[in-house]
């Protein structure tokens, strides 16, 4: 155990946050994202939400302050104004925990999965709330 680490973060993810330089991307993805498939080493996180997952990320890892989109979203397909539950979640887990707080940005499906494409790494969590899929760039800490 270690002090003051959110016991959901794995040690392979704890590992990947570490190894992670500024820039580099990581996506939280939920249930039904392509995550073994799509490229980049796979964490498993089966047993949390996208939320919960995101909140710990957040406690460790600093967003990007140098680029304009440091946390990116899936929109929906054919409605891409439209905020899912688990988007509007993320947003609020950002204003209260991200040291950058910033709008959430999104991406049309396809680009969205070209981007996680070429992450670091991507977390598969168990959430089931559709479009709970984000994409946070790494920062530093000065």
């Amino acid at each position: 155990m270690l002090r003051n680490i959110d016991p959901i973060l794995s040690p392979d993810l704890l590992h990947a946050l570490r190894a992670m330089g500024h820039g580099d991307e990581i996506v939280i993805a939920d249930a039904n994202f392509p995550g073994s498939s799509i490229g980049p080493d796979c964490i498993r996180a089966d047993g949390s939400t996208a939320s919960e997952i995101l909140r710990a990320v957040l406690s460790v890892m600093p967003l990007d302050a140098f680029v304009s989109d440091p946390a990116l979203t899936m929109q929906v397909v054919e409605n891409p104004e439209a905020t899912p539950e688990a988007v509007a979640d993320f947003q609020r887990i950002i204003n209260a925990t991200a040291d950058n707080p910033v709008q959430v940005q999104s991406l049309e499906r396809f680009a969205f999965y070209d981007r996680a494409s070429s992450a670091f790494a991507i977390v598969q969590t168990g959430e089931h709330r559709l479009y709970g899929n984000i994409i946070l760039t790494k920062g530093i800490i000065g």
